[in-house]
């Protein structure tokens, strides 16, 4: 593979937005494997680029990835360990749906081979391209907000019971991002219409996890959202756009109140 397997645009301010499962590409030799349900794609964090396309006027930098969770879950690590122990995993080389559907025609099981030459080809250039991006911002601002964009299924039993919260905040138990940043996100929640929750049942995958570091200047957040707050979660995966034309300043309002928490002459 020659091109890369991101899409980036740099910004001027301090905030970085990665949305690591937006992609929807999977190569040819892995596509003639692969089952109907799964050419679907359904566990794509589906039209992320335009609930988020006011990033720019914010000034953003903007990493979103190309190819499908399919291929290699970006936010997983690369040793595949469980980020929730005791709850059911989805794993870095998915083999199911998020529902427990298989990914592959009579069950394939990939090689180990194959599983080292998509972390090469996929996994670690996204991690570099993150790590460079976090490094050029710092140096230019001396501070980072570093939101990681997520959207999920409502309801997925699979994985957890009942509905989930439409905005779920995920950072680590507040070890990924500065007091004064979390509290800033949860005062917009406060007087929002949805429901919400922080480090729940989500408290940051991979990324938000690694790359958040607060005592050097890298405040990292991930939001978790469903899917039914902007779009159809039934194929073909719709975007409404009534709908989301009502959450989008929510999550804008989110973003630019961490950033001026981070501006702030007490941050921490």
């Amino acid at each position: 593979m020659t091109d890369l397997p991101y899409h980036f645009k740099a910004g001027t301010t301090p905030l970085l937005i990665s949305i690591p499962h937006l992609g929807r590409e999977i190569p040819d030799a892995q596509l003639s494997r692969m089952t109907p349900r799964a050419l679907q794609r359904p566990d794509t964090d589906w039209h992320l680029d335009l609930l988020y396309d006011f990033g720019e006027e914010l000034g953003a930098s903007i990493l979103h990835a190309r190819y499908s969770r399919y291929v290699v879950d970006l936010n997983r690590p690369p040793d595949d360990a469980h980020l929730y122990p005791g709850q059911e995993k989805t794993g870095l080389f998915p083999e199911l749906t998020f529902h427990g559907e298989p990914l592959y025609l009579d069950n394939a099981v990939l090689s180990a081979q194959e599983r080292e030459r998509r972390l090469n080809d996929y996994w670690h250039p996204y991690h570099a391209k993150l790590a460079l991006e976090i490094d050029r911002i710092r140096a230019r601002h001396s501070v980072v907000l570093l939101w990681e964009a997520h959207s999920i299924a409502s309801v997925l039993p699979r994985l957890f019971d009942g509905k989930l919260p439409d905005l779920n905040i995920g950072t680590a138990q507040g070890r990924s991002c500065g007091a004064n940043v979390i509290g800033a996100v949860e005062g917009v929640l406060q007087n929002c219409r949805y429901t919400w929750a922080v480090d729940g049942r989500f408290k940051g995958g991979h990324i938000t996890r690694t790359f958040g570091d607060p005592d050097h200047g890298v405040h990292a957040v991930q939001l978790e959202m469903c899917q039914s707050t902007y779009m159809s979660e039934c194929y073909p995966y719709e975007y409404r756009k009534g709908l989301a034309s009502e959450i989008k300043p929510v999550i804008r309002a989110m973003i630019v109140a961490a950033l001026e928490a981070l501006r702030s002459p007490d941050r921490q």
